[in-house]
């Protein structure tokens, strides 16, 4: 006969003896991340430093194509040769080298709540759900444009869970015209979140109207609100070798505030870049050195976050794969270049899968764990992103939130002193053949020690059964209903809402204010 509290197989017994009423919740805190695992290296110390090398020669030799006359303007002034002709600028290593010296290693950045700030430095992870598609989707209401409903919905979830600790641009609202977009999207983060925001930067007139609006919803000064970075944009290089009118004017107006920019040149193996990782992650890397020298121009000690996002495309098709070794490969040199130059530095995950599947799973934790390898500060598109970026998806914002839970578990470590080990309280409880369900600890800790699951299940196959044979899918729509029907948002002044909405209306009256290009 088994002892009492066992059962056969060494399962669970008697579990209506166990008050659950009184018994503690768990209680996690996944808002100040610190990565604990030690970086890989693809590449040698003199390899790493020969690319570094090669991106200030490309810099000074071949230059950089940019259309935005003030930024040109910043270059010639700091020295830099200019052909107006040509719109080339011709970059000297010295200021590349004066530039990493004045940009900051690591950045305070100030969310909406105080608790929800994070602070960005090599060592730190924060991490961003999928970001900047034009289509939404989820099992019961298919594939679609994106849709302001799809923008708040996404805010909201993205603020249900703790492991996103920035916002992203999520999907693009194309049913909210573009003059006014901007409204739209700073308002819902305002009110739907107190997260730390992401503001486009598509143009002065936009980014005026957003820092104004996110300053006096903050009840920040001007002092106040240029003294640290209280939200972000992405700025991206197009490749090859080119910086385009927005991009370099975001650069310019997120500098001048205050306002952090996470520089990031997209660059494809063979496609827009060299088709070897270490040709494509040499000029990733002059371009956003590039870029990094425009903000310290303007503004020497202005925030700017190092930034890369490099895949490779399929030959056969020519679209973007991602979750791929040569992905992962191309991250872990972003990473060496990072901590050569010590500054905060993004990279992404995502999946060019075309619905929530194990392709899908794969590739976005292949990405991941490359990020995670390679020391990334902040990790985009972490979790939701399908077709490289064409969508987003609900269910798999929850199923990637799940994994994403499980290594912010790893980041908090564990334990070991007499307590853990448990002699006092476990060992010595427990005979030869015993168990430990009913031990002091287990009875102390059954309800904190191990980590919850929000969508996987860990019933038996026949329970399982019995409970309807849902698989991860199904159960994360459930997840996701029932975020948004609980409808949980943090409190918000309502003078200042109402100041809010009347600064929307007056500016939409005015006619709003177009996106530059």
């Amino acid at each position: 006969m088994a002892p009492e509290g066992r059962t056969r197989g060494g399962r669970r017994g008697r579990r209506s003896a166990v008050d659950t009423s009184a018994a503690p919740k768990r209680d996690v805190n996944y808002r100040q991340l610190r990565n604990p695992f030690p970086v890989m290296d693809v590449f040698s110390t003199d390899e790493i430093a020969n690319m570094h090398e090669t991106a200030l020669r490309t810099l000074e030799e071949l230059g950089m194509k940019v259309l935005n006359a003030e930024a040109r303007g910043y270059f010639a002034k700091g020295g830099a040769r200019v052909d107006e002709s040509t719109e080339m600028v011709y970059i000297g290593r010295d200021m590349v080298v004066e530039a990493l010296r004045t940009a900051p290693k690591s950045i305070n950045c100030r969310a909406g709540a105080r608790h929800r700030g994070l602070v960005l430095e090599l060592g730190t992870i924060a991490f961003q759900p999928g970001a900047g598609a034009p289509h939404a989707t989820d099992l019961e209401r298919g594939r679609r444009p994106g849709s302001a409903r799809d923008y708040r919905e996404y805010t909201q979830l993205a603020h249900h869970f703790d492991v996103f600790q920035m916002m992203s641009p999520s999907v693009e609202p194309q049913d909210v015209e573009t003059h006014v977009r901007h409204y739209f999207t700073t308002e819902a983060q305002l009110t739907l979140t107190d997260k730390f925001p992401f503001l486009f930067s598509r143009g002065t007139p936009q980014a005026m109207d957003n820092f104004e609006m996110l300053r006096d919803f903050r009840g920040l000064s001007d002092e106040e609100f240029m003294a640290n970075p209280h939200a972000y944009t992405i700025i991206n290089t197009n490749s090859p070798r080119t910086l385009d009118l927005p991009m370099a004017q975001g650069l310019i107006d997120f500098a001048k505030n205050g306002q952090m920019s996470i520089v990031t040149p997209f660059t494809l193996m063979g496609a827009m870049a060299p088709i070897t990782v270490a040709g494509a992650i040499t000029l990733s890397h002059a371009e956003a050195l590039a870029a990094i020298a425009l903000v310290q121009l303007v503004k020497p000690g202005a925030p700017i976050c190092y930034g890369t996002f490099t895949s490779n495309v399929d030959m056969k098709s020519g679209a973007p794969a991602f979750g791929t070794p040569t992905h992962f490969q191309a991250s872990l040199a972003a990473g060496q270049l990072a901590r050569l130059i010590g500054l905060p530095w993004r990279s992404a995950a995502g999946s060019a899968s075309n619905i929530n599947d194990v392709q899908a799973a794969n590739e976005n934790q292949f990405g991941l764990w490359g990020c995670l390898m390679a020391g990334a500060s902040v990790i985009i598109h972490s979790a939701g992103w399908l077709e490289g970026g064409l969508s987003v998806s609900y269910e798999k914002l929850v199923t990637d939130a799940e994994v994403l839970n499980m290594v912010a578990e790893l980041c908090a470590g564990r334990a070991a002193s007499a307590d853990e080990i448990g002699f006092d309280n476990a060992l010595l409880h427990v005979e030869p053949s015993g168990h430990f369900f009913a031990s002091p600890q287990t009875m102390e800790r059954y309800n904190t020690e191990f980590y919850e699951p929000i969508v996987h299940d860990y019933a038996n196959f026949g329970t399982w059964t019995e409970r309807g044979a849902k698989d991860a899918n199904t159960r994360a729509t459930a997840v996701w209903k029932g975020i948004l029907e609980a409808d949980q948002r943090p409190k918000v002044s309502g003078d200042r809402v109402e100041a809010l909405q009347a600064f929307i209306a007056k500016r939409t009256a005015e006619g709003g204010a177009p996106p530059e290009s």
